[in-house]
């Protein structure tokens, strides 16, 4: 890793910081919940409007739509261009029916 620092003092590395969030993403057929890596200072919607067609997921549970699960992986690349939403786990209100996610 290099580090560099202008006049001012400022730092620059090759290493850009992410924060892990638990997130649930509904795609056109499956809900999927894992964590999604954001940069620091950005929100998940940041994410969506990249050139990238892809969003990295780890830890990722997928179910179908009856709630069950039918497939878990420690990663799993999701097309974006098949997300209907996503949001961060922690956000589902006590009457939602999500599907085992709670």
């Amino acid at each position: 890793m290099s580090l560099h620092y202008d006049e001012k003092g400022k730092f620059f590395t090759d290493y850009v910081s992410k924060d892990a969030v638990l997130a649930v993403i509904q795609t056109t057929t499956n809900r999927i919940s894992g964590k999604l890596y954001v940069r620091e200072g950005e929100r998940l919607s940041d994410m969506l409007n990249r050139a990238d067609h892809f969003l990295a997921v780890t830890d990722a549970t997928i179910y179908d739509q009856d709630g069950q699960v039918i497939s878990s992986s420690g990663f799993l690349a999701v097309n974006i261009d098949l997300i209907v939403w996503l949001r961060p786990e922690g956000n589902q209100s006590s009457n939602d029916d999500a599907g085992g996610l709670a």
